[in-house]
């Protein structure tokens, strides 16, 4: 099993090797793809390469198929350019960032939309008890006096 930290930059690496890589592929179905990460196993054997594509949905399956076509001269290249013993396998996985974005601006949204209505419901409302529900010390002195005075009769 390697160390942590060279399997960390073997993968950003092999990130930027297939990113450089991926502009020379002549495959018409590749699409508008960005390389966003890359993770290795402990081995170093297998390497697991995330990508994202601009478009809908069936350019996002073209440019799998064209990346998963390509794979073994992607491989190829990443080996010779790493140097180690053996080339990591590579494994396509569609980054879906996007659609996680799209997600959490829509619950902000949402909990915006609900602090607002919160706070135009207790526009002009007043507390149920005292404005000042804390004892004072002048009412602190009254019930000692009323406690001594309790203690001597």
């Amino acid at each position: 099993m390697a160390d942590p930290a060279k399997t960390r930059r073997h993968a950003e690496r092999v990130r930027e090797l297939v990113a450089s890589l991926v502009r020379e592929i002549k495959d018409p179905r590749l699409g508008m793809v960005t390389i966003t990460d890359a993770r290795l196993t402990g081995d170093l054997r297998e390497a697991t390469v995330y990508y994202t594509v601009l478009g809908d949905e069936t350019e996002q399956a073209s440019t799998a198929a064209a990346l998963e076509s390509a794979k073994g001269m992607l491989r190829t290249r990443v080996g010779h350019a790493l140097g180690l013993r053996h080339s990591p396998s590579l494994a396509f996985s569609m980054d879906n960032v996007l659609d996680n974005v799209k997600e959490i601006d829509d619950l902000l949204a949402a909990a915006k939309h609900r602090d607002e209505e919160v706070h135009r419901l207790a526009a002009g409302k007043k507390y149920a008890g005292d404005p000042d529900p804390y004892k004072s010390d002048d009412e602190d002195e009254d019930d000692e006096r009323v406690a001594a005075a309790g203690d001597q009769g």
